[in-house]
């Protein structure tokens, strides 16, 4: 019998760990960290297909309305479709996102089967994972909430633990749970992996829709009548589904653990002994990586000379990043960022974003390339009263039709062709042609081309800012004001 799974993907944290490259304007999940895909894509990936006995649906995902686009946009560069996409007005953690799955899933399918998972998770081995998944099933059809215990390699500080009641069965049958643990000390988690029968924590979960909405109502009964509310008053917008703002402010920020999985009593864990990491910080991306014979890995523009246990990293290819001598290193350079930290502190990066936001830095929480839903832009050069920008239109893609109170602004079209509208004049501007957008003009630039279209912007004014814009029409339907 082939069972059919609903993936829930949980798509909405901001893995400060990570910085620089991993910012809340453009967090890890949809980068690159390891291989070509980013960690989004290839959690959906692992998350679809057929075997002979799981079929995974369309997945549905749960993110914030800034990521919409990105969302979409890296689901059709690997081929999937995606099935609802669920906006959360504000980060709630993941108890509240879980139920609105749920709630969603259910009134689709009474009988729908759950496969909750982060985003921002890697897990090479997809048969051996999806063959996990297929174990877990037996426990469903008890009525069994499953989470998924990972076979700890080495004595894990940053982690949650699972404890077992008895030892784990490796073949991947499902075992009872005794308790959760928090994340332990360096001293407990030696003890704990020596014991046997502690597993990390994966965060991952599989249920029967009705069956966690139960847990919710016995065990977090507070939750479940303002995230109802919030779905029953969602939103359609495009072809997204916008939880209700008001009755979702409602809801307590409270993770699935601590909301329902701690209390739970019919919880069963599936050991998986297959690779697995949350990528929680520069020093897993190292591991991850396959560090060579001296332990050096080295990423993008990045060379290393007499270099041991070390990663070095470029994001950019405008900066070579070379390290001479170095030892237990890692050092992350971008564009407007560049972290430099000994090996052994990777899970102190966030305290230098907390140290950035204090000091008002742009780039503890803002991305070099803010994404939008028709491309991309990077400030080249920002001045007092002016500008410089790169922007790059997607094929077919069109920006809103607009005007700025304090800008005017000059286009140069350097790749592709651009479409443009300024009041009533709408002319074609080839590369190395250029048109000039007087202050308070209605404007708008299109890529009428199949091929990616690249412009250098110049704006010049008394006020420069992303919020200087009135929107008359958009194809994205955003509102005054709305990045997304």
């Amino acid at each position: 019998m082939v069972t059919r799974i609903v993936p829930v993907l949980l798509c909405g944290g901001s893995g400060t760990r990570l910085w620089p490259l991993s910012r809340k304007s453009y967090p890890k999940q949809f980068v690159p960290l390891v291989g070509e895909e980013t960690l989004f894509q290839a959690s959906a990936r692992r998350l679809s297909g057929r075997t002979d006995v799981l079929d995974f649906a369309a997945p549905v995902v749960v993110t914030h309305s800034d990521f919409r686009f990105i969302v979409t946009e890296q689901l059709q560069g690997i081929g999937i479709d995606p099935g609802a996409i669920l906006i959360e007005p504000e980060g709630r953690n993941t108890a509240p996102a879980v139920l609105a799955a749920a709630l969603h899933a259910v009134r689709e399918d009474p009988e729908a089967v759950l496969l909750v998972a982060p985003s921002d998770h890697v897990v090479p081995e997809t048969e051996t994972f999806q063959a996990a998944v297929a174990k877990g099933l037996t426990a469903v059809e008890e009525g069994e909430l499953v989470t998924f215990g990972i076979r700890p390699t080495r004595p894990e500080t940053g982690y949650g633990y699972l404890e077992l009641t008895g030892e784990p069965d490796w073949e991947g049958e499902p075992v009872k749970l005794s308790r959760f643990v928090e994340k332990p000390d360096a001293e407990t988690a030696d003890r704990m992996v020596e014991a046997g029968h502690y597993l990390w924590n994966a965060g991952i979960f599989l249920f029967a829709a009705k069956d966690i909405i139960a847990g919710f109502d016995t065990h977090c009964p507070d939750l479940v009548a303002p995230v109802t509310r919030s779905v029953d008053a969602a939103n359609p917008d495009l072809g997204f589904l916008r939880l209700d703002p008001e009755a979702w402010s409602e809801a307590g920020s409270i993770s699935i653990d601590y909301a329902v999985m701690e209390k739970a009593p019919n919880l069963s864990v599936v050991p998986f002994a297959g690779g697995w990491s949350d990528l929680g910080g520069w020093d897993a991306v190292w591991r991850e990586a396959g560090p060579d014979e001296n332990g050096v890995v080295l990423s993008g523009e990045a060379t290393a000379i007499d270099c041991n246990n070390t990663l070095l990293r470029s994001d950019s290819d405008r900066l070579e990043v070379v390290g001479i001598g170095l030892d237990n290193i890692m050092a992350v350079a971008m564009n407007d960022a560049v972290l430099v930290a000994d090996m052994t502190r990777a899970q102190e990066v966030k305290q230098a974003v907390d140290a950035l936001k204090a000091k008002g830095a742009s780039q503890a929480t803002h991305f070099p390339l803010d994404h939008r839903p028709w491309g991309w832009f990077e400030s080249l050069v920002v001045g007092d009263r002016f500008q410089v920008k790169r922007i790059l239109v997607h094929p077919g893609a069109s920006l809103s039709l607009q005007s700025h109170f304090h800008r005017s602004e000059h286009w140069i079209v350097v790749e592709g062709t651009a479409k443009v509208t300024v009041d009533d004049e709408v002319k074609l501007v080839s590369e190395n042609e250029s048109i000039y957008v007087p202050l308070g003009a209605v404007h708008r630039m299109e890529n009428p081309g199949k091929v990616p279209m690249v412009l250098i912007e110049v704006q010049t004014g008394a006020y420069v800012g992303e919020d200087d814009i009135v929107r008359y029409e958009d194809v994205y339907a955003r509102g005054q004001g709305e990045k997304g």
